[in-house]
């Protein structure tokens, strides 16, 4: 099987069968996002206990990029530290910027490596970076809301 095909079937799973999706009543903040250009949504529950993402929950509208790269962000940060999560999110907004140029740390990615291709579309980088922003913009809130307390 052609590693494209591959790419293609992890991405259509992930919005077929999408992870953490359905919002958590847990939460220490809420944020929605919505990307201008096509009208995709994605509105974001998230818990952070500790400095480890504990809970992450979501529901959203959109193409299959934004909604199985949503699943995908969810999977690869909860369980882990805030500064692992920012990680794999700086890793991965590297990716999308790369215009096709990297193939992605699956080591880090995982199954977000399976939207490299898509960094060679810019219309379609905001589809798969808009649940990537609501993370960190959610947990900016979320750290800052807890360092107030």
């Amino acid at each position: 099987m052609e590693l494209n095909s591959l790419y293609q079937e992890v991405i259509l799973d992930h919005y077929k069968r999408p992870h953490h999706k359905g919002l958590s009543e847990l939460k220490d903040i809420q944020v929605h996002h919505v990307n201008p250009s096509c009208g995709d949504e994605v509105t974001l529950n998230l818990s952070i206990s500790g400095g480890i993402v504990s809970d992450i929950s979501w529901d959203g509208v959109g193409c299959s990029i934004s909604q199985a790269s949503t699943s995908i962000m969810t999977d690869l940060v909860l369980g882990q530290t805030v500064a692992h999560a920012y990680k794999i999110l700086d890793n991965f907004s590297e990716l999308m910027a790369s215009k096709g140029t990297m193939v992605g740390d699956e080591a880090l990615l995982d199954d977000a490596v399976a939207l490299a291709g898509v960094s060679k579309f810019p219309a379609r980088v905001k589809c798969a970076l808009l649940g990537w922003m609501a993370f960190k913009d959610a947990s900016v809130q979320a750290i800052d809301g807890s360092e107030k307390a």
